[in-house]
């Protein structure tokens, strides 16, 4: 008797999106695997961002048709707080960081509805820098260091998936290194990640695997090594 197939940890069939009557998201699938950093990729206006916000429910743009399923549950028919109870955390491009709260009471915040992942402790214990500036107003920090905060912010909720969108968008290249750092250990983790970014060869050297969208579709779905190695490819849907 043959074992049954092992369900995808993350898997998205053919979903398609709107904002407003503009048809953004046309038809898209893919799986990850648990663990893995994906890059979904693009040139601008391809459908990116649209796609990461469809995934983790907010409601803009609007998801129309298709099935997102985390481990199995039907992320498609949840709303943005129920997929965040689920596990999935979006840090977004303009990070959301809360003025006149410090460092702290940001990450505190985090935390007030169920389920708690990360401890403060914890947190600190893996983002040193944000220890140094718990009591320091959160959006007078530097960019990078409101690009952890926003990490850590993530890590402080249940965490299963961790949507990244433009993570190094404004910071320069020493301050990338240091988000890059930051991924790497939330990948030696085991949390799963999708990051979308215009930077696609910083991002392709952390990811697994690759998915490349172009006008709202899949033009290329596989190993990021395939994309590095693929100057045609890259030329094609990434100017690069």
């Amino acid at each position: 008797m043959s074992t049954p197939e092992k369900e995808p940890f993350f898997s998205v069939k053919d979903i398609h999106a709107y904002y407003g009557e503009s048809y953004i998201v046309q038809g898209i699938s893919f799986e990850v695997k648990e663990g893995e950093i994906l890059a979904l990729l693009g040139r601008n206006g391809a459908g990116k961002t649209s796609t990461l916000r469809t995934l983790a429910r907010v409601d803009d743009p609007a998801l129309t048709c298709g099935e997102i399923y985390l481990q199995g549950q039907a992320v498609h028919k949840m709303k943005a707080f129920e997929a965040s109870r689920a596990g999935i955390q979006l840090v977004p491009e303009d990070r959301r960081i809360i003025g006149g709260l410090t460092v702290e009471e940001n990450l505190i915040l985090a935390q007030v509805a169920p389920p708690m992942g990360w401890e403060i402790d914890k947190i600190y214990h893996h983002f040193p820098r944000l220890a140094e500036r718990r009591k320091q107003d959160a959006v007078t920090m530097s960019g990078g260091e409101q690009q952890m905060l926003a990490v850590a912010r993530a890590l402080a909720r249940d965490i299963k998936l961790l949507f990244l969108d433009e993570p190094y968008e404004g910071l320069a290249p020493v301050i990338v290194q240091e988000i890059e750092k930051i991924l790497l250990q939330v990948k030696e983790l085991g949390i799963t990640t999708i990051i979308v970014e215009q930077n696609a060869v910083a991002a392709l050297k952390l990811a697994d695997s690759a998915l490349i969208v172009d006008m709202g579709q899949v033009a290329f779905s596989g190993s990021a090594q395939e994309v590095l190695e693929n100057e045609e490819l890259r030329h094609e849907f990434l100017a690069i």
